[in-house]
């Protein structure tokens, strides 16, 4: 059994979770619940800024809002000194909304609209991350109908492939991300952008994927940066002052996963920058760098509560529990593995293999495939860990199921930071067309 952060066992058997008792807060706050450990958030946040502090360098370490983007994620970033990076208006509408410094916001995506970027603009954040040419003329005009020059990064694919799933690797020549460096579209970005008035550019992002276990894949992508940093500096004159690598730094879900300390990551980056812009004679750039679930994916833990059990002898016993691809689509959607234990009675002996079920129409509702667990009993607590990152934030309604309530847990108090969704919430938005609306006898 292996437990991260605050995470023990205490003298009940019970699991405990910053100082709280899970069972008592499957009691007040019901399941599904995701539980945050709010003391190992802060721990992640700050391995980064003291391994980027250790290499001298100007640094950002900005938390990737995509993995789990609340306001109470947004002020607690804003107090580890965190820059924040947005993808969408309804993130940028919550860092807002939590009073998040906007100098430190950073506005990503492939697709940003008319509405969103005059949205950015209007609240005045700290940087754009150009996608692709519309986008460059697009955000160009927009800022000069405001009267305004805007800050940006042009999004680079190095063509560096992340031994990753097909699904999150974004570095490679075929990815719907940003202008290409080997077709030569990011340097015909910089000429294109160079030319327009409204914006200044400060550098390059570049992501290569996500749930990566090794550094050589950002090495590779430093060497290609630096490279073009050069060619970009003697044949047009732009001195980068920024390079971002993105983020995409693994942790542990099983243990099949050997992630890499974070330092290691950093130190890594850290080393090929300095080493490859000393050599090519170029002024250090400011390193910016996107970590979202190295930040929060293993403070998160889901609890759930076990209902029916269908045992087909020979086969497979399948436990049901309250929640599932609803509240944690990934399984679906990556083949993504998770452990899990009995967080009532997690010191008893193991003694039967189960899979875990959701409670979807969806025969792909699986959350776990053999478990080893106790005896399983309906009413049981299952702990599902690891899962702060992409499950809130890609929680859906279907079946109109409603999305679980989230708590932040540290030093014995427990904090609601999303409420449970109500009935009311489901059927907030719906209208019935007068046509439709049931007519009295005889009209």
């Amino acid at each position: 059994m292996y437990l991260h952060g605050t995470s023990k066992i205490n003298e009940q058997g019970h699991l405990e979770i910053g100082g709280n008792d899970v069972t008592k807060l499957a009691a007040e706050f019901g399941t599904p619940l995701y539980i945050v450990d709010e003391a190992l958030v802060r721990q992640r946040a700050r391995e980064y800024v003291e391994a980027f502090n250790a290499s001298g360098l100007k640094f950002q370490v900005a938390y990737a809002s995509k993995a789990f983007c609340v306001m109470a994620m947004c002020a607690l970033a804003e107090e580890e000194g965190m820059s924040l990076d947005v993808v969408s208006d309804g993130e940028l509408h919550t860092a807002l909304q939590a009073g998040f410094p906007v100098e430190r916001i950073h506005f990503h995506g492939n697709n940003k609209t008319v509405d969103e970027i005059n949205m950015a603009l209007d609240a005045n954040i700290g940087c754009f991350v150009v996608d692709n040419f519309i986008e460059l003329d697009l955000l160009n005009e927009l800022a000069g109908a405001k009267g305004k020059r805007v800050k940006i990064l042009l999004r680079i694919t190095p063509g560096v492939e992340a031994h990753t799933h097909d699904y999150i690797s974004t570095g490679q020549q075929d990815s719907k991300f940003g202008f290409d460096l080997g077709n030569g579209s990011a340097y015909r970005a910089i000429q294109e952008g160079l030319k327009l008035n409204h914006l200044e550019i400060l550098g390059v992002h570049s992501h290569i994927g996500s749930q990566i276990f090794e550094v050589e894949g950002f090495r590779m992508a430093v060497d290609k940066v630096t490279a073009f940093a050069v060619q970009v500096r003697d044949e047009l004159g732009l001195t980068f002052q920024v390079v971002n690598l993105g983020g995409g730094f693994g942790i542990r879900y099983t243990d099949e996963d050997k992630p890499l300390p974070l330092g290691e990551y950093v130190k890594a980056i850290t080393d090929a920058i300095i080493s490859n812009f000393t050599h090519a004679g170029y002024p250090l750039p400011e390193i910016w760098v996107e970590p979202g679930r190295s930040i929060v994916g293993d403070a998160g833990t889901t609890l759930y509560t076990v209902g029916t059990s269908k045992d087909i002898p020979g086969i497979r016993k399948y436990i049901a529990v309250d929640g599932g691809m609803t509240d944690n689509p990934r399984p679906a959607l990556y083949e993504s593995k998770y452990d899990a234990i009995l967080a009532n009675r997690a010191n008893e002996p193991v003694s039967e293999t189960v899979s875990v079920a959701g409670k979807c129409c969806e025969s792909g509702d699986m959350l776990i495939w053999d478990l080893e667990l106790p005896a399983v009993h309906k009413d049981d607590l299952l702990a599902v860990f690891c899962t702060g990152a992409y499950n809130y934030a890609m929680a859906s309604n279907y079946n109109r199921i409603r999305r679980p309530a989230v708590v932040f847990v540290k030093d014995g108090q427990a904090d609601l930071v999303v409420k449970r969704e109500s009935f009311e919430n489901i059927v907030g938005n719906d209208l019935i067309p007068s046509r439709l609306k049931k007519t009295s006898v005889g009209n």
